[in-house]
């Protein structure tokens, strides 16, 4: 017996698997032809990719991605943290509602209400003036009202940039027992006066048919930002990140196998 003949006769045929499916060929249709991307060069387009993390972003955008940071890490004491306890979506809509009624007029409407006055006044005939009721804004101008106790209800937005211009004013509403609240958006506020951005804003008075209306937003807010001594303790920041976060849990972990093997210890 030759070598080819001994290797036939050693070489075994399996068995087929019992659950194996056999697979069927599938029948290529003739009228559509496989045509597969090339991506290497000169080939086909590239897809589009998600290079989000690759851009170089403009100075702003890293700038204020890093503070943002930063001031998660820092720790932050009570008196800047409170302004990252803002009132609801529901609450800042229906104050917004009440605010958007009492909003300045417009420099066109003050000159034809001013024309319109001095015609009267012209013909001889009685000038009819009231005072419009309208939400003050400014802060020299709200510090003032505030001191004075005219104030109903003083609005305060969250971002004003620096800080430092708005930190002291909860505590004089709360020292003058004055209702504030801090609500999220100088822009919203500036759009109610038609300005850019708002630092604050309040409200001196109102029509009676929304009385009610501001003393149950006002006894709310009250309850909320002037009564709760939560807000004048809590401190904020120091989040770490999700890095360091993970060295501090296994270095706990450590800690405490270690105390748990010297108890053993002193047991035994």
């Amino acid at each position: 017996m030759g070598k080819a003949a001994k290797s036939a006769a050693g070489k075994k045929k399996l068995p087929s698997a019992p659950l194996g499916e056999k697979k069927k060929k599938t029948q290529k249709n003739p009228l559509f032809e496989k045509t597969p991307r090339n991506y290497r060069l000169g080939g086909d387009i590239q897809p589009k990719r998600d290079l989000t993390r690759f851009v170089r972003w403009p100075k702003y955008v890293r700038l204020q991605r890093m503070k943002k940071i930063m001031l998660m890490r820092l720790k932050m004491p009570p008196a800047i943290n409170q302004f990252n306890m803002t009132i609801d979506k529901n609450q800042a809509t229906s104050l917004l509602r009440l605010l958007k009624k009492y909003t300045p007029e417009t420099a066109e409407a003050k000159k034809n209400r001013l024309m319109e006055m001095a015609q009267q006044k012209k013909d001889g005939q009685e000038v009819k003036t009231k005072k419009p009721q309208v939400i003050k804004y400014g802060l020299n101008h709200v510090t003032t009202l505030i001191e004075n106790k005219t104030a109903k209800l003083v609005v305060i937005a969250h971002d004003v940039d620096p800080i430092e211009m708005v930190c002291w004013l909860p505590a004089l509403c709360r020292k003058k027992d004055v209702p504030y609240c801090i609500i999220k958006g100088k822009g919203r506020l500036g759009m109610l006066v038609h300005k850019k951005a708002a630092s604050c804003v309040a409200l001196t008075t109102v029509r009676q048919e929304d009385k009610a209306e501001l003393d149950k937003l006002a006894d709310n807010f009250k309850a909320q930002f002037n009564d709760n001594a939560e807000v004048r303790r809590r401190w904020g920041g120091g989040i770490m990140g999700i890095k360091s976060q993970h060295v501090m849990q296994r270095r706990e972990k450590a800690i405490q196998i270690e105390q748990a093997k010297k108890l053993g210890l002193q047991i035994s």
